[in-house]
């Protein structure tokens, strides 16, 4: 069934998942910062709309996937945000990774509106976006992720439902920290091994042999090794999602030792490195 969709935010992610929902028949309308980013999905079918309130206005699902917590809440509440122009009825699905404080807030807005809200983060970075393969986390009533099925069903593969609203931010949270972690630690354990004088490539295959495997590392040890960090998904986005884990978990009471470590070295990265590159790059703090 095809359904009005409006998407706002064409990063990484957000790009490929809205020309996935354009390419499954959905009429589609998009809203990006730069307007530029938008130019090619326009000339694919895409309407463009001159402010996140437009979107709204002309959309059954608004979708929104940002970089972070403030753009988040300017698109919906700023000028001529989203919430100006949401409408009775509507979903509005939130696929940026925020805290789980933010996407109840958000669904309490929505909620004053009479429209729905899903917080619904994704993984399986932009290979994932790009293949249509993501995997979301889906926080809210189960009856409206139902509703929303066809849109998803044209982004992702899978699709968990964790419990209410917040719940998929927090499960998401809880997923980067692993990810961020194994990541470091391979980093960790190549700068070991090449400080031995060995090549990281002995340890990568003794690993892939191993109960220490993980998916993530196939994808992260080639960029290690060649020294290349074309983002995919960029060390500043992990970064973040490192502080909004530590963020939650303090305000739970529960210590997170090896994530606040982990963070550490990843800020260290982040400060001495002026380009845009993928949280592989976290290897660059034994690259001396």
């Amino acid at each position: 069934m095809a359904m009005k969709v409006g998407f706002i935010g064409l990063g990484l992610i957000g790009k490929p998942m809205a020309r996935n929902v354009l390419k499954a028949g959905h009429t589609l309308v998009v809203w990006n910062r730069t307007r530029d980013k938008a130019r090619d999905l326009v000339e694919e079918g895409a309407t463009a709309a001159g402010s996140p309130r437009e979107v709204a206005e002309k959309s059954e699902v608004v979708l929104t996937c940002v970089s972070d917590p403030p753009a988040l809440e300017e698109v919906l509440w700023g000028p001529k945000g989203v919430m100006e122009g949401l409408k009775k009825s509507s979903v509005l699905i939130d696929s940026s990774t925020v805290s789980p404080a933010l996407a109840r807030r958000a669904a309490a807005a929505c909620a004053e509106r009479m429209a729905e809200f899903l917080d619904a983060p994704v993984t399986g970075g932009t290979w994932g976006a790009e293949k249509g393969e993501l995997v979301f986390m889906v926080g809210g009533r189960k009856d409206v992720l139902e509703k929303v099925q066809p849109v998803l069903a044209a982004m992702g593969k899978r699709f968990f439902h964790p419990g209410g609203h917040g719940a998929g931010q927090t499960i998401k949270l809880a997923m980067n920290l692993i990810l961020a972690l194994q990541v470091d630690a391979l980093a960790e354990a190549l700068a070991l091994v090449q400080g031995a004088g060995l090549e990281g490539e002995k340890l990568i295959e003794v690993l892939q042999a191993s109960m220490a495997r993980a998916a993530v590392l196939d994808v992260k040890a080639p960029m290690i090794l060649a020294g290349s960090y074309v983002p995919s998904f960029p060390l500043r986005l992990m970064h973040k999602d490192l502080g909004l884990a530590l963020e939650l978990a303090n305000q739970i009471g529960v210590p997170l030792p090896a994530t606040a470590a982990a963070r550490e070295i990843y800020n260290a990265v982040k400060g001495a490195t002026r380009e845009d590159v993928d949280y592989a790059a976290v290897a660059k703090f034994w690259q001396k």
